[in-house]
């Protein structure tokens, strides 16, 4: 008889930064190769309103895989679409809790804060995107640790202590 060996390997994805988008202000926010993050947000990213400049909402993040079910859905969306400043893989964002710190490898730690919900700017992509994105449109999050985001980064979760 043959000996035959295998050997299997299991892969495991780390979360990671697949776009970091800014503007001037408003929809969509277009892809940089990396940005300066402060306490009071990305570099070069506009707010146009008000409520939005707040240091609990200096970023904005939604998971690639949330885009992806919305062009399955019939909406044109890619990165920065939608809003967001970071575009995430693998990170299922709508499953962690405010408080919860993501720590990426390029040093930049932010603090999630509240959950996003959307707005009448998202109207130009779909008169149902408002409801359909519902429970599903990211996190807006304060920035603990300032530096530079990164695309490729990949983001550790630290849970909050419950």
């Amino acid at each position: 008889m043959y000996g035959i060996t295998f050997r299997w390997s299991i892969v495991h994805f780390m979360p990671t930064v697949l776009s970091i988008n800014v503007s001037s202000g408003g929809i969509p926010k277009l892809p940089v190769d990396s940005c300066t993050v402060t306490l009071d947000g990305l570099a070069g990213d506009g707010r146009d309103h008000e409520k939005h400049i707040n240091r609990d909402r200096a970023v904005s993040l939604i998971d690639r895989e949330i885009l992806d079910q919305l062009k399955v859905e019939g909406y044109e969306v890619c990165p920065g679409a939608v809003g967001e400043n970071l575009t995430v893989e693998q990170l299922d964002v709508q499953s962690l809790e405010p408080n919860d710190r993501l720590l990426f490898s390029g040093g930049v730690v932010i603090e999630l804060a509240e959950s996003r919900r959307p707005c009448f700017v998202l109207d130009p992509l779909g008169v149902e995107l408002k409801k359909d994105i519902v429970g599903r449109c990211g996190y807006l999050a304060r920035v603990i640790t300032e530096g530079i985001f990164s695309t490729g980064e990949t983001i550790e979760v630290q849970k909050v202590s419950r």
